[in-house]
């Protein structure tokens, strides 16, 4: 077993099966055992590789759309520039050097990243030095103009899964079984209102996921008050929809989400449908979900890379296979099973967006 494994099983001897939510938060999340506060998992030599590590073209894009959202919301002189889940600090140091061709947008900028891993917030230090302030909660970025950018961080938030059985929705739940960790159900019923209203009649044997934290980020996005403007680049659908989308890595490859609790990557699809009825919820308003091709795309992927490829004739191989993969559809690529859906504290502002009708 892996030390939090251990810890695990002895909570599940103590309390009995725990919801799925809870089994990935610790899994991901445990002060000393969780996946992410023990690890640097990006790259080749981790479990898994992300957008702006694939191609500096990304992060460039994202400094596009960010000095777009300064442009929406009257160009103030002040706004926090906030990352939430900044990886590796890549994505952030690819658009700020992006934001230097706008002196008055990169002037403007006071950099907020938000992480709760000590291995990950070092990473970034050493890639940004001092060009940014660190939080462990967006709650304590100052207050003021926001502009919000999170790639690859709500796949990660925790789920909770129901299984529709002959006599009702039952909660997913994860206890021992031949001294392995198991799924089983719950013996109550539970209530049909905590399932999406196009899901609650699905045919027994259906499992559905939800995302609690949802509605809880919504509500800290919201209560930034205005001008807000925040973009949230994810693998998922963008129509709620049942199936198990829960998945583990480790060096590469899927592995059983049960095996190695706080080894292994832990994520799952996100509802965007349901993600932007959250922010609603919250009194924000949500724009289309598009695909991160069109995205991408609609930034200026073309021209970038063309004036990449020009400035560096040597790179272009790996310039193009990076551009490909963030573009071409799925199996083989990101372009389709990845999305993007823009929020904003306003349809004012909102109207204003990059990509927003």
């Amino acid at each position: 077993m892996t030390p939090l494994a251990e810890d695990l099983a002895a909570l599940i001897a103590s309390e009995g099966p725990i919801p799925v939510d809870r089994y990935m938060a610790l899994a991901l999340g445990h002060p000393r055992h969780g996946y992410y506060m023990t690890r640097d998992p990006f790259g080749a030599a981790g479990d898994f590789v992300t957008a702006p590590e694939i191609s500096q073209v990304f992060g460039e894009l994202m400094g596009v759309w960010a000095a777009s959202a300064w442009e929406a919301m009257g160009r103030p002189d002040r706004v926090q520039l906030v990352e939430i889940g900044p990886g590796r600090g890549t994505l952030m140091a690819d658009l700020l050097r992006m934001a230097k061709a706008l002196p008055a947008f990169a002037a403007a900028l006071d950099v907020h990243l938000v992480e709760t891993s000590p291995v990950l917030a070092e990473r970034q230090r050493q890639v940004l030095g001092d060009a940014a302030t660190w939080h462990r909660g967006l709650d304590e970025v100052p207050p003021g103009p926001t502009l919000l950018i999170a790639n690859e961080f709500l796949d990660a938030l925790p789920i909770r899964q129901f299984v529709r059985a002959d006599a009702g929705w039952r909660e997913r739940l994860v206890g021992m079984r031949d001294g392995a960790f198991a799924f089983g159900l719950s013996r109550d019923p539970v209530p049909p209102g905590l399932l999406p209203d196009a899901l609650r009649e699905a045919s027994p044997g259906t499992l559905v996921e939800i995302c609690p934290a949802f509605a809880s980020l919504a509500a800290a996005l919201a209560a930034r008050g205005a001008p807000l403007a925040a973009l949230f680049i994810d693998y998922g659908h963008a129509t709620s929809r049942g199936g198990e989308t829960l998945q583990a890595v480790k060096a590469h490859r899927p592995v059983d989400p049960l095996a190695e609790p706080g080894d292994a990557d832990l994520t799952a699809h996100v509802d965007f449908a349901a993600f932007a009825a959250a922010a609603r919820s919250a009194g924000l308003s949500a724009g289309p979900v598009v695909t991160q091709r069109d995205l991408l795309f609609g930034l200026g992927l073309a021209e970038r890379a063309e004036r990449l490829a020009a400035a560096r004739p040597e790179a272009f191989e790996t310039l193009r296979a990076g551009v490909e993969r963030l573009v071409d559809p799925a199996p083989t690529g990101m372009g389709s099973l990845f999305k993007a859906i823009a929020l904003a504290s306003d349809r004012d502002v909102l109207a204003r967006l990059p990509l927003v009708d």
